[in-house]
């Protein structure tokens, strides 16, 4: 007996352990962010995922909603430790978080006048919230000022070095110097090229020569240093990480996402990676630094540390409380990054732009046409960049993450450095192009030719013939259009922190400003043609070639994400144009119409479903007519529901079960005869209840009989002690019948963020709707494979 109960407890011991720990060696990166195949032993009919112990509703067998007063807590006479919570890459039960965080709240309520320290408990309880968004407003507001001002610094060490002060860029070096020019304001003495400080000479073959290879090897080391960190220390610090942000904020647990260490490391690799030259952004990174300082903060309070749905109040769950609250967030953030003034402007926003003249109404025309080529573009990268991707997954290319990207690295410094508009930074190429012609730009794209005298002046009226200098820089314009398109494709997905939004409206105000300066030059030349003639007179400045930039980074930022709305205003937070709205919002629409007729999926949502990731989208319609029979598992021609029994099972057939299987949670019915569902158990809360039985309760034998009913039946006095699993049993899952519609099933699924829903016919159990079943069944009916969803 005693050789019996000890291997019993191995087995369990051994169990509990393989299905906790997470393999590092399973978990390899994927094309945009992190992973890119996790091995499961899952079959096709795995159930995935929690039920709701204790929930407050469930759907009847009529489609109706039912109350039940039963709540996990009520049922346990001690907690057991680690029942309820949730493996790596499985989703939480958003029914069961919220039921226990109103347990918590009605017990915080009623003890809170009992006495004075309970009512300060109840007070912390309240402003813990406030307290989470005011730290990570402080942290994210910190980390972004710190990531603009070193990735400057370490964008202009490429071309050079500050002699006054080593820790000053190329801007901040020249501010006080008094022997700059107009024409050449950005040299002065106390700043040094590559070239001067080891050659000695500024001018000449031997120095361009000199300067390109310091370009290059600076750009080469700061990318071999952020993907060496990322590989070595993060591999969940790399891509940009929207997609895995918005697949962990419907409630899917990636651990270790929003650590500490990734935190760290997506900081650091972020500024080398920006400075290294590369295609990419910070915007996108940045949300992800912002969510991990926002998880960090949280695990300070229990009220978030100890359930996981408040964590996510922003996806599934919105209340109107977490508005006020991000928006108290943004409020702290925006107030330490001006505290900090990273551009050095006293503003806030990264473009900022001041237009001397309105838009007129026939611009329209060309501003469509901008939103036209924004959808043309993100359709385009979409396909391109998930062909890309999945390219990598599936060859030998993506098993050399550092040899992809020091690749791409030097093909982008050698291309880059000879033209000026590639060599540069893409925020300072970005904020060139929107900037408005007038007498203090010393742009070559600004280099018109007088009128009064016929040489080159710089006048306050932009609408001038053009010099051989602009002709030359819509050349160079066109192949930096080319050169950002194609390395932007290849770039995006690299195994370091990379965004999207920098690089897409680069591409747009390229685009934008060329088609500006042709109109502008049009309206210039034939100003008597209809369209000119009412709002342009001879001399006048009508048109306006930066406007024509800033609403073609918005086409392309909106055809590559599918925003909308939210672009809008986040393109006048970066510029500040807000009188500017009708293009914009013309050029926006557009892009997304124009888009939408090649494919509704954003770049985010295609890497989100190459992934695998469990993620209904809000926005995606359901319109096939199928059945919740035609879906559920198991299938005909699957064998049979593996189910529990209320009163039949011993400890060895329990045991059994959960050897042979590889099924996430189990119904539990009355009998095999009768069918009748009872509730649903998951496997490893039953894991964790038995090992944890068999270390504090004595006689739990392997012919000990599990119950999972309320009261346990007299046993003879020679029987081994009963287990009873009542404790642990979901009373009240989520059922709906075999002749429920999917489209129903599925808007159940998305609003409630349920992770199964049991299929029942006459009150007799008929199979399990699972959320990976729905997302199956939505890839095979738009054509898709329906195994490239991996995970629960």
């Amino acid at each position: 007996m005693e050789s019996e109960q000890l291997f019993s407890r191995s087995y369990y011991r051994n169990s509990y352990n393989s299905i906790t720990s997470a393999s590092s060696d399973e978990e390899l990166l994927d094309g945009a962010g992190v992973i890119m195949d996790f091995h499961t032993t899952e079959d096709d009919n795995l159930l995935d995922g929690d039920a709701s112990p204790g929930s407050n509703y469930a759907m009847s067998n009529g489609g109706g909603v039912v109350s039940s007063s039963t709540h996990l807590l009520d049922l346990l006479e001690e907690p057991i430790p680690g029942v309820g919570t949730y493996d790596d890459f499985h989703t939480i039960d958003w029914v069961r978080e919220k039921c226990k965080d109103r347990e918590r709240h009605r017990k915080i309520n009623s003890k809170k006048k009992e006495s004075a320290w309970e009512f300060t408990k109840s007070l912390y309880d309240a402003w813990s919230g406030w307290l989470v968004v005011t730290l990570t407003g402080l942290a994210s507001g910190a980390l972004a000022g710190v990531i603009d001002i070193a990735a400057d610094w370490m964008n202009d060490l490429k071309e050079g070095v500050c002699l006054s002060a080593m820790w000053f860029n190329h801007e901040q070096c020249c501010w006080g110097s008094n022997e700059t020019t107009f024409a050449e304001r950005d040299k002065c003495p106390q700043w040094n090229s590559w070239a001067e400080l080891i050659l000695g000479q500024a001018e000449g073959p031997g120095s361009y020569i000199m300067n390109y290879f310091m370009y290059t090897f600076w750009a080469l080391s700061f990318a071999f240093l952020a993907v060496c960190l990322v590989k070595v220390f993060a591999p969940y610090a790399c891509g940009s990480g929207i997609p895995e942000i918005k697949t962990i904020l419907s409630g899917f647990i990636i651990r270790g996402y929003l650590g500490k260490w990734t935190l760290m490391i997506k900081t650091i690799t972020l500024v080398l990676a920006v400075a290294s030259g590369l295609s990419l952004g910070k915007e996108g990174p940045l949300v992800h630094v912002a969510c991990c300082c926002g998880n960090i903060f949280s695990y300070l309070f229990p009220k978030y540390s100890k359930n996981e749905a408040k964590k996510r109040e922003v996806s599934y769950y919105f209340p109107l409380k977490t508005l006020w609250r991000s928006f108290f967030a943004a409020l702290v953030a925006a107030f330490v990054l001006r505290s900090i003034n990273p551009f050095g402007n006293s503003r806030l926003v990264l473009f900022y732009v001041e237009y001397h003249t309105p838009w007129y109404l026939f611009e329209l025309v060309p501003f469509i046409l901008l939103g036209v080529f924004g959808g043309l573009w993100g359709a385009f990268f979409i396909r391109a960049n998930i062909a890309w991707c999945r390219r990598r997954k599936s060859t030998r290319f993506g098993k050399y993450p550092v040899l992809e990207v020091i690749t791409v690295a030097a093909i982008t410094a050698i291309v880059a450095f000879p033209n000026p508009y590639t060599r540069q930074n893409t925020s300072e190429l970005i904020k060139e192009l929107f900037t408005d012609c007038g007498p203090l730009e010393s742009s070559q794209l600004c280099q018109y030719r007088s009128q009064m005298n016929g040489t080159r002046a710089y006048s306050d009226v932009s609408s001038q013939p053009s010099t051989p200098g602009v002709y030359s820089a819509m050349w160079q314009l066109c192949l930096a259009l080319i050169f950002k398109i194609v390395m932007t494709i290849f770039t995006f997905g690299l195994k370091v922190p990379s965004g999207l939004f920098i690089p897409s409206m680069a591409i747009g105000a390229i685009a934008g400003r060329i088609v500006g300066i042709a109109v502008e030059q049009l309206a210039y030349y034939h100003h008597d043609w209809f369209l000119f003639k009412e709002w342009c007179e001879v001399g006048a400045d009508c048109i306006t070639p930066g406007l024509y930039a800033m609403v073609g980074a918005a086409a392309c930022l909106g055809g590559v994400t599918r925003m909308t709305v939210s672009l809008v205003v986040i393109v006048f937070e970066l510029t500040g144009g807000l009188e500017y709205i009708v293009p914009l919002m013309a050029a926006v629409m557009t892009s997304k119409w124009v888009g939408d007729a090649f494919g509704r999926e954003g770049i985010y949502e295609a890497h989100i479903r190459l992934n695998g990731y469990p993620f209904l989208d809000a926005k995606e319609e359901f319109t096939h007519t199928t059945l919740a029979r035609e879906v559920m598992r198991p299938r005909r021609s699957d064998p049979p529901l593996a189910v529990l029994t209320q009163d039949d099972l011993t400890v060895e057939e329990l045991q059994t079960i959960i050897s042979e299987t590889s099924y996430n949670g189990f119904p539990v019915i009355v009998s095999k005869e009768s069918q009748r569902l009872v509730g649903f158990a998951l496997r490893r809360d039953i894991t964790i209840a038995i090992e944890n039985a068999r270390r504090k309760q004595e006689g739990i034998m392997l012919n000990s009989r599990v119950y999972f009913t309320q009261h346990a039946p007299t046993l003879p006095a020679d029987s081994p002690r009963p287990l009873k699993l009542r404790s642990i049993l979901d009373m009240s899952p989520f059922t709906v019948t075999d002749h429920t519609p999917m489209e129903i099933v599925v808007d159940i699924f998305r609003k409630l963020g349920l992770r199964q829903c049991l299929v029942t016919h006459n009150g007799r159990l008929l199979g399990i709707i699972t959320k990976k079943d729905i997302l199956r069944h939505m890839a095979q009916m738009a054509n898709q494979d329906p195994e490239s969803i991996m995970f629960n």
